[in-house]
């Protein structure tokens, strides 16, 4: 384990949160939320994957899975919460790596359960599986890829066996955009082909409505939902708002002065995907409202 900082980034009168997966799409930006509300942070990354970590954070690079990791040096003293954001393989959604690692974020966020009293794991929407309507912390998962299925394996086996005195809240994400250099998303697809010069690009009918939110506004999100005591069990981090894919492209393609436009039609509607599904913001409205 390698720890790159200096007193600056570990004053004592700041409470500290770790942060895995801090160099990750998302983990950055909730590195910054986490500084800019006042929290010292301690940014885990992998070798060599830290240098877009915001500067005023504590890096430490480290192998989670590593046998000789001593998980104590790792999360440091008194740290308030931990925001495990690791996770190999994010974009391949049927990738094997995510039934393999299982059990391996399992260990690990049970030990470290033992060392900090809150711990903040991110889920996805992919839990659920097809549904319409609005997802909320009890609607029924099936999920239908190997993603899906790995991280509600973990949630499941997280909540069945709870650390006593310990607060575990699992952040359910639904569909991101913002920073798009560096998603994997349709805006991702529609940057490169604007690179490429290509003028149009392939796309469905767009009639699908999904619950997007920008990757600023969910690290706002997870940075308060995780570190307000209290706040513990299944939580949508989401707008609660669905939007029409094609609206939300054609938006992003507008905004964005892009010289590009779609090619409605060239790919099919996929039979297994919801006509609209959303998370219930509910919660996560009332207790953003509390933690600003």
């Amino acid at each position: 384990m390698k720890e790159a900082g200096d007193a600056m980034h570990t004053s004592p009168t700041k409470p500290t949160v770790v942060v895995t997966g801090a160099a990750g799409y998302i983990g950055r930006h909730v590195v910054t939320a986490l500084l800019d509300s006042g929290f010292a942070v301690r940014a885990i990354v992998r070798p060599g994957r830290g240098g877009d970590v915001d500067a005023r954070a504590t890096l430490v690079e480290a192998d989670l899975f590593a046998n000789d990791v001593n998980l104590e040096d790792l999360v440091g003293d008194n740290a308030r919460a931990l925001i495990h954001l690791a996770w190999q393989d994010g974009f391949k959604h049927n990738a094997h790596s995510h039934m393999h690692n299982v059990s391996r974020h399992f260990d690990f966020l049970t030990t470290v359960a033992r060392l900090v009293p809150r711990v903040a794991v991110l889920g996805t929407m992919h839990e659920i599986g097809y549904w319409e309507g609005a997802i909320t912390a009890e609607t029924p998962t099936n999920p239908r890829s190997q993603y899906g299925i790995a991280k509600d394996a973990l949630r499941r086996s997280l909540m069945l066996d709870p650390v006593e005195g310990h607060e575990l809240v699992w952040l359910r994400c639904y569909y991101i955009v913002g920073d798009d250099r560096q998603s994997n998303s349709i805006f991702t697809r529609l940057l490169e082909a604007v690179d490429a010069g290509k003028p149009t690009l392939p796309f469905t009918s767009g009639v699908n409505r999904y619950d997007f939110i920008d990757v600023d506004e969910l690290a706002a999100q997870i940075a308060v939902a995780a570190t307000t005591p209290g706040v513990a069990g299944v939580l949508n981090c989401c707008s609660g708002q669905p939007v029409s894919l094609a609206e939300k492209v054609e938006s992003f393609i507008s905004d964005n002065h892009l010289p590009i436009s779609l090619d409605y039609g060239a790919f099919p509607d996929r039979a297994y995907d919801s006509p609209a599904v959303w998370g219930d913001a509910t919660d996560i409205k009332r207790i953003m409202a509390a933690g600003r």
